[in-house]
């Protein structure tokens, strides 16, 4: 059975190259992603903290096509699939993260969901066209 989807992008004026470079580097994170506390690597991969608990962190090695792909595994949870890609959009690029509906969410925490996404790209947008 497929999972609902909703696809939330942003434009950010800033060369594609550049913002993957930053947003690729798990250490980035706690200053876009709300929620997060620290990110460290640990032996095995990458942990943060979030809510008084650590989550496990997965990442799609570096590559050249522009994708961020990671995994989310939170204590005792299944594995969360976070599609993430930069697009190339002339002298700027295209964010686009893919949002899967978990099991038992309601309409509610779907949207606050996707909401709370927008925010995050938002204020990565913000962080990296102020640096330009």
């Amino acid at each position: 059975m497929t999972s609902e989807a909703r696809h939330l992008s942003i434009t950010i004026a800033r060369a594609a190259s550049e913002v993957y470079a930053y947003a690729r580097e798990p250490e980035n994170l706690v200053h876009w992603a709300s929620g997060l506390g620290a990110v460290r690597r640990v032996r095995g991969g990458w942990v943060a903290d979030m809510a008084g608990e650590q989550l496990r962190l997965r990442f799609t090695p570096r590559n050249r096509h522009g994708v961020l792909d990671h995994w989310v595994t939170p204590p005792g949870g299944t594995e969360i699939h976070i599609p993430l890609r930069v697009i190339d959009n002339d002298d700027g690029c295209e964010l686009l993260l893919t949002l899967f509906r978990q099991p038992g969410m309601t309409d509610a925490q779907f949207a606050a969901a996707a909401d709370w996404v927008m925010r995050d790209l938002t204020r990565l947008k913000q962080l990296l066209e102020a640096a330009s």
